[in-house]
């Protein structure tokens, strides 16, 4: 959530910063600030009649001391209550529809983010590994899975319906392996392991922005009024809400696995094929909760943290700066992390590594007392590190050989106990 005193006192510049995203974002913007000065001005009124209503009654007291009639001042404040009434119900939806509004809202981007309107005009960044080349033409990933009969779509869909999938034997293996891969990496680099649940209260989802603005993507349990969480940035940037950090406490790292669950909507007929876009994922995330002056600073560290990942795994990959119109919604400032698919000839998303900044924190009221006793909102960071089903994809494809076997990445042999995944 922006904050609202910097949107009152500098809305040009938020209006500037708003239309780097989409020019829709500022008629939001506009109609919060008509809200915001309806809000104001029925504050102003209803203080001005509720101190006439006191003066008329405290006249009312004085004069029935003397015995004289009051009916018509009676009248004029009993009129004056129902019209304080009416004006407070039109001020408790004014600040509804205001906050709603403000919920909307995204982050402003960073000054450093280019400016552009979608993925075609992201900034490539660097790139790591060379693609592999192969003396036969390579396969997908879902070919090689059904192959080899660690991957099971049918059943999948037999089970839950499209976009859901059955791994067995070497292919669950080989899941269990990389969440395990993953998690020891992250603990040796500093991070605490966290498990967490995978339902939430409603506040939760608004605390990270998924709500209300997202919720047609998310899962929902409507008898007990929770949701299937779409990632454990959820629950991990969640932890501390409503709470005041000790300065002593930052910064914070924290990683955890967990199954991700997400309706993909407007992805339809996208990745139809595969693993690539599933409505349920696993996932290991990586958070940060930082102060604000360190927060770039951890951003360049949370980036370092998931590329290792693919690199002890031997995956090419490149990073891309995400444009302005590409920016995730709670988002001031975000990498992406590409590995290569040979069937593609393309580099695919993997990681999205993300500044924050204060936007979670005021919707979560997470706040630090620093070294001069002011309380101050943190920051707060996310990196997939990385997405699972994906990373295992990619070595399908990546380590695939002729014979339709599949070289096991060094780094994950003692995981496994195997360094071949062959047909059973």
């Amino acid at each position: 959530m922006l904050d609202v005193e910097l949107i009152r006192k500098q809305p040009l510049y938020v209006r500037q910063k708003l239309e780097r995203r989409d020019p829709q974002y500022a008629q939001l913007l506009d109609q919060f600030l008509a809200l915001d000065t309806r809000r104001r001005e029925l504050i102003k009124e209803i203080e001005q009649l509720r101190f006439l209503r006191n003066t008329k009654s405290k006249q009312i007291g004085e004069l029935k001391k003397k015995g004289e009639n009051t009916s018509l001042l009676e009248e004029e404040v009993k009129e004056l209550r129902e019209k304080i009434d009416l004006m407070d119900s039109e001020l408790r939806e004014v600040e509804r529809q205001a906050q709603d509004l403000l919920l909307r809202i995204p982050n402003l981007p960073h000054d450093s983010v280019p400016v552009g309107e979608d993925e075609k005009d992201n900034v490539e960044i660097k790139r790591w590994g060379e693609p592999p080349s192969f003396t036969f033409t390579p396969k997908p990933h879902w070919e090689i899975g059904e192959y080899l009969n660690i991957l099971d779509f049918e059943r999948g869909a037999k089970l839950s319906g499209s976009r859901f999938t059955v791994l067995k034997g070497w292919g669950a293996k080989l899941e269990r392996a990389l969440i395990n891969f993953m998690l020891d990496l992250h603990t040796s680099r500093g991070y605490t392991e966290v498990m967490t649940p995978h339902l939430v209260k409603p506040e939760i989802l608004v605390g990270t922005g998924q709500l209300p603005k997202f919720e047609e993507d998310l899962y929902k349990c409507e008898r007990d009024q929770l949701y299937l969480i779409p990632t454990a940035e959820v629950t991990l940037t969640n932890l501390f809400r409503e709470e005041i950090l000790r300065e002593e406490d930052l910064p914070i790292y924290l990683t955890a696995y967990t199954p991700c669950y997400r309706r993909e909507a407007g992805a339809y007929g996208k990745d139809v094929r595969g693993i690539i876009r599933q409505h349920q994922f696993d996932k290991v995330e990586l958070v940060k909760i930082v102060k604000p002056e360190d927060s770039y600073k951890e951003l360049e560290r949370l980036l370092e943290d998931a590329e290792e990942v693919l690199r002890l795994l031997q995956l090419p990959y490149r990073v891309v700066e995400l444009c302005t119109g590409d920016l995730g919604f709670s988002s001031a400032k975000t990498y992406d992390i590409e590995v290569w698919f040979p069937s593609q000839g393309r580099y695919r998303e993997v990681s999205s590594c993300s500044n924050c900044e204060d936007f979670q924190a005021r919707r979560m009221n997470l706040r630090y007392r620093d070294a001069n006793g002011r309380l101050r909102f943190v920051h707060t960071l996310n990196g997939s590190g990385l997405a699972v089903g994906r990373v295992l994809a990619a070595i399908l494809e990546n380590y695939q050989r002729e014979d339709g076997s599949v070289e096991v990445p060094p780094v994950l042999r003692d995981y496994l106990g195997t360094d071949i995944i062959r047909r059973g």
